[in-house]
C-alpha cells in the first residue's frame, strides 16, 4: 500500500485548484471480547481515511469543496480531486472562510504509522485469564472487551502544510453479573498501552458492587444528594462542550446565551473554585499541536487547518472564560480564537481523594456507576436526561446501605455547576457513554447536591 505521505503529495501534485489539503488518518486496532468469562474473539484491525479538500478563489473569499474516502490508491486520486473541486464550485463563497495557513511544519512527517497489535495486551491477558477463572468458580460471568488504537494524522497541502501528529489510547470495559443475572454492575478504564490497568482493581470493584446488590433499598424519585464517579462527571460534561459554540451562543441559540444578546463569558457559573481546559501539553493526556479539520461545523473549520493549539480555559475559578470558536466565529462574536482541543481536564480547588472517600462525606444520597442514554430536553437550559446503569446504591451515614431501583433523571450540568458538595482528585477517567468518542478526559468524581432523579426507572 502506497504510504500516506506519499498519497498526500501525489494529491497535491495533481490538484488544480487555488489550493488543496489533504488529511490521511491511518490506525491500526487491536481488540479482546469476551462473553460470559470465556475469550470469544480477537484480532486486529487496519483502516485509512483519505480526505481531500479544495479550495476555489471567490471574490476577495473562497469555497471548499471535501471528500472522505476510504482504502484509496493512486487510480482514485483524479476522481476523488475532481469531486472535491465541483463541491467547492457549488458551494459559493464559505462563511468560515479565513487565510489558509502556509509553510507550517509539526511532528515528524516522514516516520511510517507504528501499529499495534496483539502483543500489547502480553500482560493484561494473562491477568484478565485468571480473573475469568476465578469469576466461574463464584458463579460471576463476565462480559467485556479490550481494545488498543493507534491513529497517526498527515496534514498536507499546496500552501506548504506538512503536519502529523500520533495518538497511542486503548480502554476496557467489564460488565459484571452474578445470581443467575439478578445482579449487574460495570467498570471501565482508559489506558495508553496497558501497562498501568489493573484488574485486580477491576475484579475488587465489580466483586464489591455485586455484594452491595445483597440488600435492596426502593427509595422513591426526587432530588438527592448524588456521588458520580469520575466517568459519570465525564459524560454530562463532555456533552456541555458538545453545545458551546460560541457562534451558537452569540446567536441566543444555547445555555451559554445571554439575556439581551451576547455570551455569558465572564459569568461566574460554579459555587466552588472550579477549573476546566483543554492543553495539548498534559503530562498524561497529551494532544495535538494542530487544528485539523475534515469538516467545517460551529466547533470547527478546514479553513483552520495548521492553526496551532495553545492551553484554552473554559471555566476559570468557576466564571466562563470560553467558548469553542472557529476564526471566523472569533471574529464575528468579537472574542478569541479559542479552537476544541483533543483533551479536557477539570478540577475543584481542595478536592482529594477517591470516590469511597466520598461516599464517607454524604450522610443521605445516592451513588452511581454510569450515565446512559443521555439526550438534550432543553438547549437553552442545557437540561438533559437520562438513565442510571449497573447500580445505584443508597449511603446513610457515609456507608452504603444497599443496592436501590434505578432512575430516569433529568438535570443539566451547568446549572449542577452551581450545586457541587463535594469533589475528589482529578483522574484520567472513561465517560461509558461517549466512550470512543473523547478518550481523553480528565475530572474528578463529585458529590452535587439536590440531583433530581425524576422518575424510577424499572430496568437494570
Amino acid at each position: 500500500m502506497i504510504s500516506a505521505q506519499d498519497l498526500v503529495e501525489k494529491i497535491l501534485a495533481r490538484s488544480t485548484t487555488d489550493d488543496c489539503i489533504v488529511v490521511v488518518q491511518d490506525s491500526t486496532q487491536a481488540n479482546l471480547r469476551w462473553a460470559s468469562s470465556t475469550l470469544t474473539t480477537n484480532g486486529v484491525i487496519q483502516q485509512r481515511s483519505v480526505t481531500v479538500i479544495s479550495f476555489v478563489a471567490m471574490d476577495g473569499s473562497m469555497a471548499s469543496g471535501a471528500v472522505t474516502r476510504t482504502n484509496v490508491d493512486e487510480s482514485d486520486i483524479d476522481a476523488i480531486l475532481a469531486e472535491a473541486t465541483a463541491s467547492a464550485k457549488a458551494s459559493g463563497a464559505a462563511e468560515d472562510f479565513a487565510p489558509l495557513a502556509r509553510d507550517v511544519a509539526f511532528g515528524d512527517w516522514s516516520a511510517a504509522h507504528t501499529p499495534t497489535g496483539p502483543e500489547v495486551f502480553s500482560g493484561f491477558a494473562p491477568e484478565l485469564g485468571d480473573m475469568m477463572r476465578r469469576s466461574k468458580s463464584d458463579s460471576i460471568e463476565l462480559f467485556g472487551y479490550a481494545e488498543h488504537t493507534h491513529q497517526s494524522i498527515w496534514v498536507g497541502s499546496k500552501g506548504g502544510m506538512r503536519l502529523r501528529h500520533d495518538s497511542p489510547v486503548g480502554r476496557v470495559e467489564m460488565t459484571g453479573k452474578s445470581h443467575q443475572r439478578s445482579r449487574s454492575t460495570w467498570d471501565g478504564v482508559e489506558t495508553h498501552d496497558f501497562k498501568d490497568v489493573s484488574v485486580a482493581a477491576i475484579d475488587a470493584n465489580i466483586r464489591q458492587r455485586l455484594e452491595w446488590q445483597a440488600k435492596k433499598i426502593d427509595v422513591p424519585a426526587g432530588r438527592y444528594d448524588t456521588i458520580f464517579p469520575s466517568g459519570s462527571i465525564a459524560d454530562i460534561y463532555v456533552y456541555m462542550m458538545w453545545v458551546s459554540g460560541g457562534r451558537d451562543a452569540h446567536e441566543g441559540q444555547s445555555v451559554f446565551s445571554k439575556k439581551g444578546g451576547g455570551t455569558r463569558v465572564g459569568e461566574k457559573l460554579s459555587n466552588v473554585g472550579l477549573q476546566l481546559f483543554s492543553t495539548p501539553t498534559h503530562p498524561v493526556l497529551a494532544g495535538s499541536p494542530f487544528v485539523s479539520a475534515s469538516t467545517s461545523s460551529s466547533f470547527t473549520s478546514v479553513f483552520d487547518n495548521g492553526q496551532k493549539q495553545s492551553q484554552v480555559d473554559w471555566i476559570k475559578d468557576g466564571v466562563l472564560q470560553s467558548l469553542i470558536q472557529t476564526r471566523a466565529s472569533a471574529k464575528l462574536t468579537s472574542l478569541p480564537y479559542t479552537p476544541f482541543g483533543d483533551n479536557l481536564i477539570m478540577s475543584v480547588d481542595g478536592g482529594s481523594g477517591k470516590l469511597e472517600d466520598l461516599v464517607k462525606k454524604v450522610d443521605n444520597g445516592l451513588l452511581l456507576t454510569t450515565l446512559w442514554y443521555i439526550r438534550m430536553v432543553d438547549p437553552n437550559s442545557l437540561l438533559l436526561t437520562g438513565l442510571t446503569r449497573d447500580g445505584v446504591y443508597f449511603v446513610k451515614n457515609g456507608e452504603v446501605q444497599g443496592a436501590t431501583n434505578n432512575f430516569r433523571w433529568n438535570d443539566s450540568p451547568v446549572s449542577a455547576l452551581s450545586r457541587i458538595a463535594h469533589a475528589g482528585a482529578t483522574e484520567w477517567t472513561q465517560p461509558r457513554e461517549w466512550a470512543g468518542d473523547m478518550t481523553s478526559m480528565s475530572v474528578p468524581p463529585m458529590v452535587i447536591k439536590d440531583f433530581n432523579m425524576s422518575t424510577v426507572s424499572p430496568g437494570n
